[in-house]
């Protein structure tokens, strides 16, 4: 049960990503600039993040804690993620967000792949598998068929 339960958060939060990304979409596409509505979704995220932690949780983080915690982690993930938010803004308008969400997961799936293979990130070993290679082959024909006209 409780791996179902994981399951239907990471499935809704695939589901919430794709409405964040077509309204942001439509507010860089209003902008004429994706990188401001890269801007209002990480400050807006920031605000609800803030308000969730200050409302819903008990642990404080301490300043022992963050010194403890190299430099680069503060900010190399938010790079990533302006990067990538920038990427589908941009794309949204151009591809459609269906077929930028396949796309977008395909690179996702690809990269995972490799990264629990290797252990990049420091990510649990996963190792790769027939069975998991047959089903990013079968991912990447779905990708070909929701792109044909």
């Amino acid at each position: 049960m409780k791996l179902l339960l994981l399951y239907l958060l990471a499935f809704t939060g695939g589901v919430f990503l794709a409405i964040q990304a077509g309204f942001n979409s439509q507010l860089g596409s209003l902008l004429k600039q994706p990188v401001l509505a890269v801007i209002a979704t990480s400050i807006s995220s920031a605000f609800f993040g803030s308000l969730f932690i200050f409302s819903m949780t008990k642990d404080r983080i301490t300043f022992n804690l963050i010194y403890q915690i190299p430099w680069y982690l503060w900010f190399i993930g938010g790079l990533f993620s302006f990067i990538g938010i920038s990427l589908y803004f941009y794309t949204i308008p151009r591809l459609g967000v269906s077929k930028m969400i396949v796309a977008g997961l395909c690179g996702q799936l690809l990269f995972s792949l490799l990264a629990g293979h290797f252990g990049w990130l420091n990510l649990p070993l996963e190792p790769i598998t027939t069975k998991r290679i047959i089903g990013i082959l079968v991912i990447i024909t779905g990708i070909i068929l929701i792109n044909d006209n």
